[in-house]
Parts: structure tokens; C-alpha cells; sequence
């Protein structure tokens, strides 16, 4: 049977996973993240245990959600949407830091493939907040569409760290859970 090559962005996902040359630095942030998002009540909090399951992918669709509609009004709206599409990124720019503490109180659960791939997707996203707080302050000062270039700009860093989100959620199985979803029976269809 032949088998065929994976697609590009699965064999760089599967490379992060295998980077061996990141364990310095999950090393060097571990014992922070442990300490001030992992442990505890308060971490149990971040993770979703009194949800049944992570808080993380609820507050990333209020974050990108923003972001995505600041993106449209720019692309469809002009000018005159500066304002909303300003707020709207600043509404974003509002939920990422519970966003980020509920990333990392699921990252200090995780074993060492998934904290590699963990700490590039959260670098990914501080350049991302980073692209998209400067659009937030171009459009403060009335350069509208510096703030809609920067918006893009920051979409397509944020999509990275989206899709290395997504592939720990979906492939990895990366997420905080009650143990009662995993003791249910599959329904069996007539």
C-alpha cells in the first residue's frame, strides 16, 4: 500500500510537536504557568472543571469572533465603520488576557508534545494581540486604514495560532473534561 506524504502544514505541526530544541523554554516558563494558572481553585476554575468541560475555545470565539468582524467592516464598510471595527478590536483586546489564562491552566495539564506545540501557539497569539493592539491604536488616532492593514496582518498571525489551537483541541484531544463524558456508552443507532 502506498502512503501518501502528509500535507506541508501537518508535517511543520508534527515537527513542533517533535522540537525537542522548545523543551528549554517550556522548562524556563513551567514553573511560573504552574504556579499562577495551574494549581489549585484557581486553576480548576480556568480549566472549566465547574463547566464540565475547558472555558479556553468559549472565550477564543468572543476574541476571534471580534477580530473577525472588525475585519469585515473594514473590508465592506470603509471608513465610516472605523469606529465600530476599533471597538470591536478593543472588545477583543479585552477577553484575551482570561483567554490566555484559561490557554494556560490547560497547558500545565498537558505532556510534552502538546506544551511545545502549546508555547508556539501562545507566541503566536502574543503577536497577534500585539499586530492588533497597534490597529487599535491607528485607529485612535484616526489613521483608518493603517488599523485595517495592521487587522489583516494580525488575522493571518492569528489564523496560525488558531489552526495550532485547533490541532491540539481536535488531534491532540487536548482539553480539560468531566471523566462522566468518557463513561457513556455510544447510543446505538436502529
Amino acid at each position: 500500500m502506498d502512503t501518501v506524504e502528509p500535507p506541508r502544514v501537518v508535517r511543520w505541526t508534527l515537527g513542533l510537536e517533535d522540537a525537542t530544541s522548545l523543551d528549554g523554554p517550556v522548562r524556563a516558563v513551567e514553573p511560573l504557568i504552574q504556579a499562577v494558572f495551574g494549581n489549585g481553585a484557581r486553576g480548576a476554575v480556568l480549566r472549566g472543571e465547574w463547566l464540565g468541560h475547558a472555558v479556553h475555545p468559549v472565550l477564543t470565539d468572543v476574541v476571534l469572533g471580534t477580530w473577525t468582524s472588525a475585519t469585515v467592516l473594514d473590508l465592506v464598510g470603509g471608513a465610516d465603520s472605523s469606529e465600530s471595527a476599533r471597538r470591536l478590536i478593543g472588545t477583543g483586546l479585552l477577553v484575551v488576557g482570561p483567554t490566555a489564562w484559561t490557554g494556560w491552566a490547560e497547558w500545565s495539564r498537558v505532556g510534552p508534545r502538546d506544551k511545545r506545540v502549546g508555547l508556539v501557539h501562545a507566541v503566536t497569539n502574543a503577536v497577534a494581540i500585539g499586530v492588533y493592539t497597534a490597529s487599535w491604536f491607528a485607529r485612535k488616532r484616526d489613521r483608518h486604514r493603517t488599523g485595517a492593514r495592521l487587522a489583516l496582518a494580525g488575522a493571518a498571525v492569528s489564523a496560525v495560532g488558531a489552526y495550532l489551537g485547533g490541532h491540539l483541541t481536535e488531534a491532540r484531544n487536548v482539553a480539560s473534561h468531566h471523566p462522566a463524558y468518557d463513561e457513556r456508552p455510544t447510543p446505538v443507532q436502529a
